[in-house]
């Protein structure tokens, strides 16, 4: 379905402006695609976004700033997403051993295994709904990091 059939205007300011609304759309369409996978597994975006860090760095602890810093979406709470995951059984929280103020966040088994049948189920779901070539989607890698350039 073209952007003009979704919302229903053919009006846009320039080819740019109407990009602009094609990334926001789409993007929006690729979370409510995620969304319903992940919530066979109980999981918001945020919560499988901050298992994928831990899971990056398996077996090593890390710690809720450095979290903070990796999310796909900025302005989440880490910390409250910490207490669901924790209260999941899916995370822990430990003292961290270099500096016992610092509380360093661990993935668990259940984490692990939930997180692994997710991301199937996503990685399923991605290559059933985005059909592009490999050479259309590295265009499309280059033209979003050139649009978000200036981004500090």
């Amino acid at each position: 379905m073209t952007l003009e059939q979704v919302l229903k205007s053919n009006k846009f300011r320039n080819e740019v402006h109407k990009a602009g609304l094609n990334i926001l759309y789409t993007a929006w369409w690729l979370k409510t695609l995620m969304s319903k996978e992940l919530k066979e597994y109980g999981l918001t975006h945020e919560q499988y976004n901050v298992l994928r860090i831990l899971n990056g760095k398996y077996p090593e602890q890390i710690c809720v700033g450095e979290i903070a810093c990796r999310m796909i979406e900025k302005n989440s709470n880490v910390p409250r997403i910490i207490d669901r995951l924790e209260a999941k059984k899916m995370v822990k929280r430990l003292t961290s051993n270099a500096d016992k103020r610092e509380t360093v966040i661990v993935l668990t088994q259940a984490g692990i295994n939930v997180l692994q049948h997710s991301t199937d189920r996503i990685n399923d779901k991605m290559d059933e709904s985005v059909s592009i070539s490999e050479k259309k989607a590295a265009l499309l890698n280059d033209v979003l990091e050139e649009i978000r350039k200036s981004e500090k």
